[in-house]
């Protein structure tokens, strides 16, 4: 069964998200990116954010709704195809040699980011050197927002199941909470950790143990 707590703080962070990650540079009088502010918000609510997080029904449903009261309208038809091709490319374009893979299933896009290049040995504060990456999908994020967000957190075999399943909600919580910094509406997204209980491999090997590490972005198009 899904997890589902909600917290008032996601939206602040919304609101902090524009100004406490940015400083003025000295020199050009334009804004420049503040990693520590930025990791300073993304650190205090990573861990605590799960489910649906601005909808008063916790559900499917009431993120529709909550989609509709913020302005964002519905795709329908052949618009959705097109839609989603363009929204891929750009993915594509931007992550790039990052080491996130882009899955299309569909009409749905998969975002699989490992946890080498994204976290640390069993930590969940997302490491400063993957910021610009996130940076990228939340810019892609921004511009086609007539999407939903599910995001999901995943591990290995290692360790107990309770073990697995916290880490892998707090790693997903942490890539939320960043995403929420750089002004992605929190409304769109749905945060939840599966523990061990979905490895793309074998956990037989190490080899398959990093591909099972991982948290994945899975972006909907939104259809009313």
């Amino acid at each position: 069964m899904r997890s589902k707590i909600l917290i008032a703080g996601v939206s602040i962070a919304a609101m902090l998200g524009a100004s406490a990650c940015t400083t003025t540079d000295p020199y050009s009088s334009g804004p420049r990116r503040n990693n520590t502010a930025t990791g300073a918000i993304a650190g205090a609510l990573g861990g605590a954010v799960l489910g649906y997080l601005t909808n008063t029904s916790n559900s499917e449903q009431g993120r529709k709704n909550a989609l509709i009261g913020a302005g964002i309208g519905a795709l329908g038809g052949a618009a959705v195809g097109n839609y989603m091709d363009r929204q891929q490319r750009l993915l594509e374009q931007e992550l790039s040699g990052t080491g996130v893979g882009v899955a299309r299933q569909g009409d749905v896009l998969v975002l699989r980011m490992p946890s080498d290049v994204t976290f640390g040995s069993n930590r969940a504060d997302v490491t400063p050197g993957f910021y610009a990456v996130l940076d990228d999908v939340a810019a892609v994020l921004n511009q086609y927002d007539q999407s939903t967000v599910d995001i999901l957190g995943h591990a290995d075999s290692d360790g107990t199941d309770e073990y697995n399943l916290d880490l892998s909600r707090r790693r997903a919580s942490s890539v939320a909470s960043y995403l929420v910094s750089r002004n992605v509406l929190a409304a769109r997204l749905y945060v939840e950790g599966r523990g061990e209980s979905q490895p793309l491999a074998s956990n037989a090997t190490p080899e398959g143990k990093a591909q099972n590490r991982r948290v994945e972005i899975t972006i909907r198009p939104f259809q009313g």
